[in-house]
């Protein structure tokens, strides 16, 4: 039915919607004559008027234009920038606080349920207010020079005078205020110990960014240690994210003194600072990462451990040559493990497997496929890592069936 009414609505069309539920990605489903429409900036229940700004083959896309019937946890935006035509970074700003973290848990729910068949509820903790919590970032200057970011699905800049998301130590309006080189990606990364890089780079392509403000190493401080961690090098972006995904990881895998650890996509360190003082010099981590800017800040991190060793490469190739592990520790990026890691993963035969996921649809995935290995799900938290968007940051723990 879809495809048939999808065919009598046009890009731009101004039509009456109902708003069902909440999508993963940020979206809202509605229906118009059995066409199913995503909606950005609605709330389940309202009733809106929506303007088509996509047609495809088995859904079609919207944004509100004026509603109706006004759900109760509809708020004023915090940022004028964000709008339908503005930013496209922050999709929830127009939901109350704690109304965003329910609609995430409901996205859990629903992404467990459809792609793993499991029934799980978990509620997204709140770990800060809303805003002043990023602490990286990428921008983009516009044909004039000013600083920007993109709007939603597109590559038309959208020009800010501030980011109210963005911690102050990173410098947002004074950036803006600056004219800048034409079509930059602006790349600004504040660490906790007070240290600020910027680097730039054509919007035009993959290049690497080059430093121009800033050491092109910084220092994060977490648990009481410092880690060294280079600009293009992955680090959590949000301000509390390493500790409190740190003391997860750590309650959860109830690591023991000699246990054999594996901390796939490991990055420069975090989760390994943290359990090699639990495993102790008897026991042994193996750090596998792909990204060689962040082996090389994890090699200097760990120059005084001789028992963990660091492997830069992909994980896939590298995991059939590992014999053995105690507990694994994998954050892959957001398109998950995939089939093939995690059957190399249950070759090992953990006794614990600890899953840190910033997309609950590839989490929800490699939940199947450990199922399918007699992995069980035995505990997930959720954390509202990313205020005012769809992102959102779990933490699961495994362990095997025991089939006796």
């Amino acid at each position: 039915m879809a495809l048939e009414h999808s065919s009598d609505l046009k890009i731009g069309d101004h039509i009456e919607v109902t708003i069902e539920k909440v999508a993963h990605g940020g979206h809202f489903i509605a229906r118009h004559k059995g066409a199913v429409i995503f909606v950005r900036h609605a709330i389940p229940g309202e009733v809106c008027t929506v303007k088509l700004t996509s047609i495809g083959k088995s859904f079609n896309r919207a944004d509100v234009v004026s509603v109706q019937v006004q759900s109760k946890f509809r708020v004023i935006s915090p940022c004028k920038f964000s709008h339908s035509d503005g930013c496209g970074g922050c999709d929830f700003q127009h939901i109350s606080e704690e109304y965003q973290r329910t609609l995430k848990s409901q996205v859990i729910t629903e992404q467990f349920a459809r792609i793993a068949k499991m029934d799980v509820v978990v509620e997204v903790e709140k770990v800060s207010e809303s805003t002043k919590w990023r602490t990286r970032a990428i921008a983009t200057t516009d044909n004039h020079g000013r600083l920007g970011f993109y709007k939603s699905r597109s590559h038309d800049v959208s020009p800010v005078k501030d980011c109210l998301i963005c911690v102050d130590e990173m410098g947002i309006t004074e950036l803006s205020q600056k004219t800048l080189k034409a079509d930059n990606r602006v790349e600004v990364n504040a660490s906790n110990t007070g240290e600020r890089t910027i680097a730039l780079a054509s919007a035009h392509g993959k290049e690497k960014a080059r430093v121009t403000q800033g050491p092109a190493v910084l220092h994060e401080k977490v648990l009481n240690k410092v880690l060294e961690v280079s600009q293009e090098s992955f680090w959590q972006s949000h301000k509390f994210a390493p500790e409190i995904l740190t003391r997860a990881v750590l309650d959860f895998g109830n690591f023991k003194q000699g246990e054999h650890v594996l901390d796939l996509y490991g990055g420069v360190g975090l989760f390994s600072a943290a359990i090699i003082d639990h495993v102790g010099e008897s026991g042994h981590i193996v750090l596998i990462e792909g990204s060689k800017s962040a082996t090389s800040d994890a090699a200097r991190n760990f120059v005084s451990h001789s028992n963990i060793e660091i492997v830069s490469g992909d994980v896939a190739k590298h995991l059939p040559r590992i014999s053995n592990a105690d507990v694994i520790v994998l954050d892959p990026p957001r398109d998950g493990a995939g089939k093939e890691v995690v059957t190399q993963i249950a070759r090992l035969n953990p006794r614990a497997v600890i899953y840190v996921a910033c997309d609950p649809a590839a989490l929800a995935r490699d939940s199947a496929y450990l199922a399918d290995h007699s992995f069980t799900l035995v505990d997930i938290r959720a954390f509202d890592l990313f205020p005012m968007t769809h992102h959102i940051e779990c933490v699961a723990l495994y362990a095997q069936t025991d089939v006796s």
